[in-house]
């Protein structure tokens, strides 16, 4: 059966019903040429294809051909397919192979890769046009009988002065992104006038090389890096703004499952090897804050270093690390797959403390100041859709997807729900395991900067505490922006934190840092 044949049957095949293609086209299609590429075209001159049809049919038609690539090098052989399809799933899905093989520019390596070679731009075309007819008769016959959510109509003050209107947004595939994420498929972007899309990376350094590059309009961040970046911490000075926070609480320490009945506080952690996401991270500061405060010194008695979340679990399975401190829902996951378990949610050393944030460069914004005004708005409005509880489990359908954060159901919605196995053989119920509150108190910003000093990532003589959360947090700005909302922020710009083991008074650093010293001797 030739390809048009192939299309013809599938479109034939409609669960709505419908008659897409008189008799007469198909006639008319016997002329049509042969060539896969000329095929597609005048498909969607016929209608028949949407645009966004074809480009979910070109997606889903690479990952098909990328893991047939990879499968083909295991010679047939059913015992290494199992292996490298379980190596795929470990390792978040193929594009996070791929870029672990060719870097962050695997995607348009791959594109590049079928454009140039006759022989694989005509197998992939082909299958494009089969895949596009059974894209078109799936999702045709839901079109009448969708009804869009609250978030898909425009807003009627949606802005009209927009200088950008197309925007590429990198973000890791974390559930702390969700504000982020999920603004794509429940179309919070496109109700700020907004065509975004979201872009998986594989690091939080590759974030950052992409946000100094230019390559990105604006990103996923963890809350220290805008302070890091804007500074020159680990890397080039690059002026960044935290416009949101993103996520509060949602993160865990995770123990390796050959620790049970070993591990009941933080001398336990002694000569372990820990994993957190990057240096400059909350997850960083929070699990020296543990250590620091149960007699270790986290420079000494423990080994920490940075593992990027989607590959957290695979590397406890491997016994490469003994704990981590990651994002959800990989401490989740590794509970799913009975490699570890939760020894702590952070919620309980720092109730409501930050985690990622959304952030912009300067001089992003200084281009673009009515879109990025929007965007923000758009995922302010997305937190406060995302922090009602009764929305979570249609928020975490959304973010399984494999283009999101491509996890199994249960280990998503058991973080959204806080309904969790702790992998001790207990239940837990704890609805704000993880919170959407937008609102960057500017008592963030100097927290952060006071451990950044702490442990020698950041000179004294940089600790400028109130400049650096007046020029990178966004604070009033997002007060306005939740304003504009019909929400209430906070009326004023910082508080006291209260931490498991002190407070933190924001009107002198300093001397907390000082503080802490003294008293863990760390």
């Amino acid at each position: 059966m030739d390809i048009r044949s192939q299309a013809q049957v599938e479109l034939s095949r409609c669960p709505c019903g419908g008659t897409h293609l008189p008799q007469d086209h198909w006639q008319a299609a016997e002329g049509m040429p042969h060539d896969p590429a000329e095929l597609v075209n005048d498909l969607v001159r016929m209608g028949l294809y949407k645009p966004e049809t074809l480009e979910l049919a070109k997606t889903l038609t690479e990952v098909e051909m990328k893991e047939a690539l990879l499968l083909r090098q295991m010679g047939g052989n059913p015992e290494r397919e199992r292996f490298c399809q379980a190596l795929i799933k470990e390792a978040g899905g193929l594009d996070q192979v791929f870029t672990a093989a060719f870097g962050v520019h695997s995607t348009e390596f791959f594109s590049n890769t079928i454009r140039n070679s006759e022989f694989s731009r005509r197998e992939f075309m082909k299958r494009v046009v089969v895949a596009g007819a059974l894209i078109a008769a799936a999702s045709c016959g839901q079109q009448q009988a969708e009804t869009p959510d609250a978030a898909q109509s425009p807003a009627a003050n949606a802005p009209t002065n927009l200088e950008k209107k197309d925007l590429t947004i990198g973000f890791i595939p974390i559930t702390c992104a969700t504000p982020i994420v999920m603004s794509e498929p429940l179309g919070f972007y496109s109700k700020y006038g907004l065509n975004v899309q979201v872009k998986k990376m594989p690091n939080w350094a590759a974030v950052r090389d992409s946000a100094i590059a230019g390559e990105l309009d604006a990103y996923h961040m963890l809350s220290p890096m805008p302070i890091a970046i804007t500074l020159g911490l680990g890397s080039a000075s690059f002026p960044i703004k935290l416009a949101s926070i993103e996520n509060i609480n949602g993160q865990a320490i995770t123990v390796a499952a050959k620790h049970k009945g070993k591990v009941k506080e933080a001398k336990d952690f002694k000569g372990f090897k820990i994993g957190v996401p990057f240096p400059f991270s909350m997850h960083n500061m929070l699990i020296r804050y543990y250590l620091a405060a149960g007699g270790l010194d986290p420079d000494k008695d423990v080994q920490i270093s940075p593992v990027p979340p989607p590959d957290s679990v695979a590397k406890m399975a491997a016994g490469e690390i003994d704990a981590m401190l990651m994002p959800d829902p990989f401490n989740q996951r590794a509970v799913f797959e009975q490699v570890g378990f939760i020894h702590l949610l952070t919620k309980d050393l720092w109730d409501g403390h930050p985690c990622c944030a959304f952030a912009a460069s300067q001089q992003w914004i200084d281009a673009n100041p009515n879109t990025f005004r929007a965007v923000n708005k758009a995922i302010i409005d997305a937190a406060a859709y995302a922090d009602t509880p009764a929305n979570r489990p249609e928020i975490a359908k959304a973010l399984i997807e494999r283009k999101y954060l491509n996890q199994p159901l249960p280990v998503v919605e058991a973080v959204l729900t806080g309904k969790f196995e702790d992998g001790l053989g207990n239940t837990q119920d704890v609805p704000d395991r993880i919170g959407f509150d937008p609102y960057p108190w500017k008592s963030f910003s100097k927290w952060i900067a006071a451990q950044l000093v702490r442990w020698d990532l950041m000179p004294k003589d940089k600790a400028d505490y109130d400049k650096i959360a007046q020029d990178i947090f966004l604070t009033d700005l997002a007060a306005e922006l939740q304003k504009e909302l019909g929400q209430t922020p906070p009326s004023t710009a910082e508080r006291s934190e209260k931490l498991k083991y002190d407070t933190f008074d924001p009107e002198d650093p300093a001397v907390y840092v000082d503080e802490q010293i003294k008293r863990f001797k760390v």
